[in-house]
């Protein structure tokens, strides 16, 4: 079983990052794991350009505005406190996708957690986005957390931030995706949720007897993951046809999926052709937070 003991939320302040952080979290008391906070300030020496040579007044311009911020990021930790987990928090300037990364590399972190809009339908626009280029150059597993089309943050009064209930892991059966069914059942069995396994049939030959395959697809999917390791955790089985990320987005709206658990083929693979990979269209097109797990 994988291991979850650190994780880091980087924050902007908005919205999508509030729900990132209940996420955080909520996994970071489940696996009793460490927090991290990060907001990253963008390139200090952009910011002054109006003082010139002047050393000094630059020096506290910069010193206002990570003081400032340090502030807020507290009083961000104050407002969204849920737990007994208190998060260590980290300002930094720079460029975002970096320091995201370095600081998950320094803290040698396991999980990412980061707000995302999604942007429907509008593939070009979420390229170059710091969450898109984390997701694609982590060595940790990512957790893009969008806002789900269903109640899953629980109120304020509840000190669970989140109720995962139902959880969807896309297989394919390969090295990526057997990594990711080890994240599933894990976090199936920490919050009690049922885990739904899901594989697409893609490019169905015209003469393929659909029932038989079906059937036997479904067989493997009961089979891939062992009794002793299933031990506790509910597990069902879905066998679809049609375009993988088209299914999955369908089958989590109508099961109103709370996470849905993924692999992704790695950093080299993602680089090549990032629009073109189910992951990523699910993450862009879903209607719920998507763990996207890198061997």
């Amino acid at each position: 079983m994988p291991q979850i003991k650190s994780i880091l939320c980087p924050v902007d302040f908005s919205e999508f990052s509030v729900n990132a952080y209940e996420y955080a979290q909520s996994l970071a008391w489940h696996y009793k794991a460490k927090l991290f906070l990060q907001h990253v300030l963008y390139p200090l020496h952009g910011s002054f350009a109006a003082y010139g040579s002047n050393t000094e007044s630059y020096e506290k311009g910069c010193r206002q505005l990570r003081a400032d911020a340090e502030e807020k990021l507290q009083q961000f930790v104050r407002r969204h406190a849920r737990t007994e987990i208190r998060p260590q928090c980290f300002v930094q300037d720079g460029w975002a996708t970096d320091l995201i990364l370095s600081l998950a590399e320094a803290q040698a972190v396991n999980l990412i957690v980061m707000g995302t809009h999604g942007l429907r339908g509008i593939d070009r626009l979420m390229l170059g986005s710091v969450t898109e280029r984390v997701l694609r150059r982590a060595r940790c597993p990512v957790l893009a957390v969008r806002k789900p089309a269903h109640h899953v943050i629980s109120s304020v009064h509840d000190p669970e931030p989140v109720h995962l209930r139902k959880m969807l892991l896309c297989t394919d059966f390969s090295e990526h995706a057997h990594r990711a069914t080890e994240y599933a059942v894990s976090m199936a069995k920490e919050y009690g949720a049922e885990l739904t396994l899901l594989h697409v049939l893609e490019d169905v030959p015209r003469s393929t007897d659909l029932e038989s395959a079906t059937e036997k697809m479904a067989k493997q999917l009961e089979e891939s993951i062992v009794p002793k390791t299933r031990k506790g955790c509910i597990v069902k089985v879905a066998v679809e046809i049609g375009k993988p990320y088209q299914q999955i987005i369908q089958l989590a709206l109508e099961a109103q999926t709370d996470l849905v658990i993924m692999g992704a083929r790695g950093r080299g693979a993602l680089d090549t052709a990032i629009f073109g990979s189910t992951t990523y269209r699910v993450i862009q097109l879903g209607s719920c937070p998507v763990l996207a797990v890198h061997i």
